[in-house]
């Protein structure tokens, strides 16, 4: 399987990049709209104490494992960081034209439906990183 490119970059090579760097261009908690493999997605990401918040309010496209990708970059950057916990949000409750796939994805996968406070109606996980090990990163994240 060939590694998915997010904004032309993989994953190891946005690890690399200087944490002022990172926190300048995507940590900011202000939407962003970015490429990953054949996706366009719109997001937010933000650390707040110890947790790495990833929103994701648009996904178009991809297929070919952008979200996994995402995935595997969150948690070394969690892991990297001493974070305790990923917390994913996704807006994908009240679509227009609902993504029937990302919804039956996101539920095997232990998300469900909350309206938070700020954010409003969407799937939900929260990760916790204890226990987890550098070798579990290209595993799938565990249903919580």
């Amino acid at each position: 399987m060939s590694q998915v490119l997010l904004e032309g970059y993989t994953v190891d090579e946005i690890l690399e990049l200087p944490n002022d760097e990172l926190e300048a261009i995507v940590l900011r908690d202000e939407p962003l709209v970015f490429k990953a493999g054949t996706a366009n997605l719109l997001g937010r990401f933000k650390v707040a104490a110890d947790t790495l918040v990833m929103e994701l309010a648009h996904v178009d496209g991809g297929g070919e494992g952008a979200l996994p990708s995402l995935a595997s970059l969150a948690r070394q950057y969690a892991l990297r960081e001493g974070l305790s916990f990923i917390e994913w949000r996704v807006h994908a409750v009240h679509c227009a034209r609902p993504n029937l796939k990302l919804r039956r994805v996101l539920e095997r996968r232990g998300f469900t439906v909350q309206d938070l406070p700020g954010t409003g109606e969407c799937y939900r996980l929260r990760i916790s990183m204890n226990g987890m090990q550098p070798e579990d990163m290209g595993r799938p994240e565990p249903t919580r």
